[in-house]
């Protein structure tokens, strides 16, 4: 049942806040965990419904799953090329674009086993087909709703490395294929034209998976088994970027970020923040570190007064989750906010160009749609309020929140649960950071 929830303007945030751990790496731990043959503890797991959906398809073939209240988890894993459960046919992924991208890179792998994936109305509204055309070149078959949407069969074969051209940068399509490359006969190459989310790179190199990469050429060859050790998630940069947004926005805030992951594919909205002349004091990982391991550290961000910026189509693939609060900080500048190359945001749980630009557009702001982004005009005053509608979208719930305490005359948000699909303890986090 959709909960609306209304939030006023509010007193400065203050104080130390330590985000939930990361969604992305959280997804790929458990993974990774139910591939190894032996049992993996992953500390910091996040627990939130989109993770709990990888843990109940991981269970449902064959895995162990133990969960302990300190937030750990152990993984009793099947092996790389065991014979998976067949669950009756049916895994359900929920609301998890990343699960549903991820997984059938595994099971593609399983010759003469078939599974369907299937999930919420969202998800039933994202295309599979970027994961059907590589797993079908090596050799597997993807049968889609529609020939691109979920439902969708995944029919194992026995797979031959490929070499794949990625059409969009994308760190869920490279993913699956990687995944499909330890299975697959020879080696498999994934050419990327810009950086995305590394995280699966690194856990290869961590597994011990014969992997390079070199100028945007990543190269897996087939592997009989993985090596993994304790997996510690960080906390989630995608999710702390709300409470940055918030600190920055609501005057008289400075919060310190502690515990947040670093890797700096996924710090981009930081590097955006500073060109918009934010007060934040942070040391990001240097761009194009290669590494197994995933760097930890914090961040110092005060309220003040924004400048607007561009944010071009290369930048896009490291801030795609946070383009959403580029909108609303933009709304806020003084000056135009331009996002352009981000038509991937149409494809996400809801269409993100549109629905943020109806939502900002209803709070006051003056913005406008393009066919791949958007631009913001602001003058540096603050949104005026009003209602958003979350489409039943968790950062489009989390952005009606923030834009609601900086707002004039406060924000009603309908459908806020959403926000429990990658951030549970968001409305909580909130409130410990208003100073009373």
């Amino acid at each position: 049942m959709s909960t609306d929830r209304r939030f006023e303007p509010s007193g400065p945030l203050q104080g130390t806040y330590t985000p939930p751990a990361d969604k992305s790496i959280s997804h790929r731990a458990a993974l990774f965990g139910a591939m190894s043959d032996e049992p993996v503890v992953i500390r910091n797991y996040l627990q939130s419904a989109d993770t709990q959906s990888t843990l109940s398809a991981l269970q449902s073939l064959g895995a162990g799953v133990e969960e302990d209240r300190a937030g750990s988890v152990l993984v009793r894993g099947v092996g790389l090329h065991a014979p998976l459960e067949a669950t009756g046919g049916l895994l359900d992924v929920g609301n998890s674009g990343t699960l549903m991208r991820l997984l059938p890179g595994w099971l593609a792998g399983q010759p003469g086993r078939a599974w369907t994936l299937d999930g919420d109305e969202s998800i039933r509204r994202r295309p599979v087909d970027r994961i059907s055309e590589p797993l079908a070149a090596m050799g597997a078959t993807v049968d889609a709703r529609e020939g691109r949407f979920p439902p969708f069969t995944v029919n194992g074969a026995a797979l031959a490395g490929i070499e794949y051209e990625l059409p969009v940068a994308s760190a869920q399509v490279k993913s699956c294929v990687l995944l499909a490359g330890m299975l697959a006969d020879g080696s498999t190459t994934v050419v990327e034209a810009a950086p995305s989310r590394d995280h699966t790179e690194r856990l290869l190199r961590r597994a011990r998976v014969p992997f390079e990469a070199e100028k945007g050429r990543l190269t897996v060859s087939q592997v009989d088994e993985i090596e993994l050790d304790e997996i510690v998630v960080p906390g989630d940069p995608s999710s702390a970027a709300f409470i940055v947004a918030a600190a920055t926005l609501v005057a008289g805030s400075r919060v310190v970020v502690t515990g947040m992951g670093l890797n700096w594919t996924r710090t981009a909205f930081f590097r955006i923040l500073e060109r918009m002349k934010a007060v934040v004091v942070c040391e990001l990982e240097e761009p194009g570190t290669e590494s197994d391991t995933e760097p930890l550290g914090e961040i110092d961000v005060a309220s003040g007064p924004l400048e607007g910026t561009e944010v071009d189509p290369a930048e896009v693939p490291l801030a795609i989750d946070e383009l959403t609060l580029v909108a609303l900080l933009g709304a806020f500048a003084d000056g135009e906010t331009v996002v352009t190359g981000a038509a991937e945001l149409r494809l996400k749980e809801s269409d993100r160009i549109a629905a943020v630009v109806g939502g900002l557009r209803g709070l006051g702001a003056d913005i406008e749609e393009t066919g791949d982004g958007f631009v913001v005009r602001g003058d540096g005053s603050p949104l005026r309020g009003g209602t958003i509608d979350s489409h039943g979208d968790h950062r489009l719930a989390m952005l009606g929140a923030v834009a609601g305490l900086a707002s004039s005359e406060g924000v009603e948000v309908l459908g806020m649960d959403a926000a429990a699909v990658s951030y549970p303890g968001f409305e909580a986090d909130l409130r410990a950071l208003l100073a009373p």
